[in-house]
């Protein structure tokens, strides 16, 4: 029984596919070919025209557009068109632009074998009859005739299929009013994207430019689902005609996650939400990947799915923001509500719950076309709210202002009274300080003058002791060299007594043994011996008059050429009572040229130096032999000289206030602090170079570089 009744509904279906024709009796519309349309699923894609046509597995079309989804394998259509109007000459209009392949199939004029066209974005748009964003076949059909057609459709998008005909008058007027409509929204959108980008350029807001961006983007993505990218911008690329329906949504994801960050500033209201915005961006990411490896099912998900999450959360966030009291929100939550209800209707087309109609199919462009209106409305708003804070923060400004304005003109009153005063105070003050201040130079004076009076003690004393030597040692043999002279004297004077009636052999015997006595042999040699010492001890004296002249200088203050080792050789000669037993002095004084100086200030420099160099030696305490060594030589056309000693050495500290007055490491009694402060002025005078080198325990190296002439 079950079998009978299986038998008859399929005889009665497959008598429906035999005898089911589309009727076509009105020349000035079209007839849309919906539940007349039969449909083959060609899975293994290896089909042909004639066991197309002969085949007995065509299924009705369920509704009136036939929704096939995501599919890799082609779909063959059955059309069969009874023809009742005068006109011969009709127009078959498949409804889809974004078909990969589309092939035509019609019998040829021998009715035996099939003829076919093949169009679709596999191919350049120029090699298309018709020059529109539809596909266009032109069918012959007799007056009162049936014909059937087939069609053959490959599609990486969601597959649905419109198949109308008409006559051409009707097809053209269909088409032109589609491309008014859509002309209306590409102008709406193209102004949108202007003003944004002249209000940009004006405020230079971030929020301008990716929003231009995100409009930009929207409109390539709705007009390449119409067909108009391929038709007017990339007409000879059908790679991009494929692919731009997969990369395009994702990029208007992208774009529009960021402007809704900059324009609500979620960065910094809601810190947490901005982290999620970043993660959206790896869906869309491999979406894209996965269009390029043509994994198109799972990227056209992808992108729906995270499309879907992306609009409620954006819409979420806006809310939330909205109810803290941010009003440019209320705008976008607007224009996207409607967008999202646009999208909502569009995507339920797709799976049938919505029927396919004009309206659901372009209900994406008015959604967006709203939105961007709306979110236009909403930066021209924010620029109203930022007005207006600029208005309030320049009331608060002028109110601070005068506020301020009027705290100094209290303080003025105050402040010229205090001046006044101040100024009393200041004006006593000055007193006191020139009283201090020549009070000050009257101390500075008697310190340098202290400072000399020790230089000058201490060269005096070393002249004394050096003096006193040689003036002892003349003083020691003056006395024997008195008593020797009145003993040849005395002698000379008994030859004197001598006459003619003397004995003179017994006068001279006795003037013989006299001599004998005194050992008068003896006495010649030893006045000898004292006339030298004498000698030697005038010449040490005229040797240290004349050290001390080449160290005063005195007749040479001007500036002028000297040579500087006659200097360190002649305060050396000076210095010698203060070198210690155990402190060797070792020169080596190279042929140096002559320099422009000032003879007597140079030599005061070595004076303090060599001095602070045996006072630092002499502080020692251990016993060691100690050595001052100074060197000079020419180098690189200037004079250096080199006082190297083993003495105590300086801290780091002492070496940075070596050269500041009033300070010394000598003990309490024994310096006045001035003496390297003196010097230093000294070398700045001669435009020279002082370099110090010194380390605790181990000895102070000082190396003077000196100009050959000062002017250099």
């Amino acid at each position: 029984m079950k079998a009978k009744i299986g038998l008859i509904v399929f005889s009665l279906f497959f008598a429906r596919a035999i005898n089911s024709q589309t009727i076509y009796n009105d020349p000035n519309k079209n007839v849309a070919l919906d539940r007349d349309v039969f449909y083959l699923n060609d899975k293994a894609g290896n089909l042909n025209i004639k066991q197309v046509s002969t085949s007995q597995n065509f299924l009705p079309v369920t509704s009136r557009v036939q929704n096939f989804g995501i599919s890799t394998s082609p779909v063959w259509f059955k059309l069969s068109i009874k023809n009742q109007t005068e006109l011969n000459n009709l127009i078959l209009q498949v409804n889809q632009p974004i078909i990969d392949r589309l092939d035509f199939y019609f019998k040829s004029d021998n009715e035996l074998e099939f003829d076919s066209i093949s169009l679709g974005e596999y191919k350049n748009f120029d090699e298309r009859i018709y020059k529109t964003t539809d596909y266009l076949f032109d069918i012959q059909i007799p007056k009162d005739s049936i014909k059937t057609f087939y069609l053959k459709v490959q599609c990486k998008e969601n597959m649905q299929v419109p198949i109308e005909v008409g006559t051409r008058i009707s097809v053209l007027d269909k088409i032109v009013s589609i491309n008014i409509a859509s002309g209306i929204y590409f102008g709406i959108m193209i102004v949108m994207i202007l003003y944004n980008l002249f209000v940009y350029f004006t405020l230079r807001d971030s929020s301008y430019i990716w929003y231009s961006f995100y409009i930009i983007l929207i409109l390539l993505t709705q007009t390449s689902l119409q067909g108009y990218t391929f038709q007017f911008l990339w007409p000879n690329a059908p790679v991009l005609a494929e692919y731009s329906p997969f990369f395009l949504p994702a990029l208007v994801g992208v774009f529009g996650l960021e402007f809704f960050k900059h324009f609500l500033k979620i960065k910094e209201r809601m810190p947490f939400a901005y982290k999620i915005t970043l993660l959206f961006l790896i869906p869309y990411s491999l979406s894209f990947i996965l269009a390029l490896f043509n994994q198109f099912k799972i990227s056209f998900m992808l992108v729906e799915a995270t499309a879907s999450m992306v609009s409620i959360f954006m819409l979420s966030i806006a809310a939330i923001i909205y109810n803290r009291g941010f009003s440019e929100a209320r705008f976008f939550l607007l224009g996207w509500s409607i967008f999202l209800v646009g999208v909502i209707i569009y995507v339920l087309k797709d799976f049938e719950v919505f029927p396919y109609n004009n309206f659901t199919r372009y209900t994406m462009h008015f959604g967006s076309a709203a939105e961007v209106i709306l979110l236009s409305f909403a930066l021209a708003d924010r620029i109203n709210i930022l007005k207006r804070e600029k208005e309030q923060s320049q009331a608060e400004a002028l109110e601070v202002y005068q506020q301020n304005q009027k705290l100094i003109t209290e303080q003025n009153i105050i402040l010229e009274q205090k001046v006044h005063e101040r100024t009393l105070e200041l004006e006593e003050t000055n007193e006191e300080l020139n009283v201090t201040l020549n009070y000050l130079k009257d101390t500075q004076s008697q310190l340098v003058n202290a400072e000399k009076m020790a230089s000058l003690g201490q060269l005096t004393a070393g002249i004394a002791h050096e003096i006193n030597n040689p003036i002892n040692f003349v003083s020691a043999n003056l006395k024997p060299l008195r008593m020797d002279i009145d003993d040849v004297l005395e002698v000379v004077s008994k030859y004197e007594t001598v006459s003619e009636q003397d004995n003179i052999k017994e006068k001279l015997l006795e003037i013989d043994i006299f001599k004998k006595k005194i050992d008068l042999d003896y006495l010649k040699k030893e006045i000898q011996t004292l006339l030298r010492g004498i000698e030697d001890g005038a010449k040490r004296t005229a040797e240290i008059v004349l050290g001390l002249k080449n160290f005063s200088r005195l007749d040479e203050s001007d500036l002028k050429e000297a040579n500087i080792n006659e200097g360190i050789e002649s305060t050396l000669v000076i210095l010698r009572s203060s070198v210690e037993p155990h402190t060797k002095i070792i020169t080596e004084l190279g042929n140096i040229p002559l320099i422009e100086c000032y003879p007597g200030k140079l030599n005061q420099v070595f004076m303090n130096i060599f001095s602070n160099a045996l006072y630092a030696m002499n502080k020692k305490k251990n016993g060691e032999s100690n050595f001052l060594t100074i060197k000079t030589f020419e180098q690189q056309n200037k004079v250096v000289v080199t006082i190297e000693d083993t003495g105590i050495g300086m801290t780091p500290e002492a070496k940075e206030k070596i050269f500041e007055p009033f300070f010394t490491t000598k003990d309490v009694g024994e310096g006045t602090g001035l003496g390297m402060s003196i010097v230093f002025k000294i070398i700045e005078s001669h435009h020279a170079k002082m370099d110090i080198e010194s380390e605790v325990g181990k000895g102070t190296k000082m190396t003077l570089i000196l100009n050959k002439k000062i002017s250099n």
